[in-house]
């Protein structure tokens, strides 16, 4: 991928996914990997941070005899996902804007 992808903006897809699903730490990881190019060492630490921060919990499920760590939203990050969301429209409209010859004041 040509763009970097900061932290926040990391934060945000990581929070986007698991609104939709509460998910394992491998499968998260390999869907933003497969997305955003950013590697599994890059990840966990996001995981750790948010969860930290409270915006995400995590579970752990039996699976043949082993444990998977499963990670969900908290209240705070459904609010976090949701302003994220808010923030990113105005942003790439902008952005779009910028690209397209526009002028962002218009």
């Amino acid at each position: 991928m040509t763009f970097q992808i900061g932290s926040v903006l990391l934060d945000a897809c990581v929070l986007a996914i698991l609104a939709k699903e509460d998910t394992y730490g491998y499968r998260l990881t390999q869907q933003i990997k497969e997305t955003l190019g950013v590697s599994e060492s890059t990840l966990y630490p996001v995981l750790r941070r948010l969860q930290k921060e409270e915006l995400l919990e995590t579970y752990d499920v039996a699976v043949m005899g082993r444990n998977r760590r499963y990670y969900r939203l908290t209240d705070e990050g459904l609010e976090k996902n949701k302003e994220y969301k808010r923030e990113w429209v105005y942003f790439s409209r902008k952005i779009t804007t910028i690209l397209e010859g526009g002028n962002v004041n218009d």
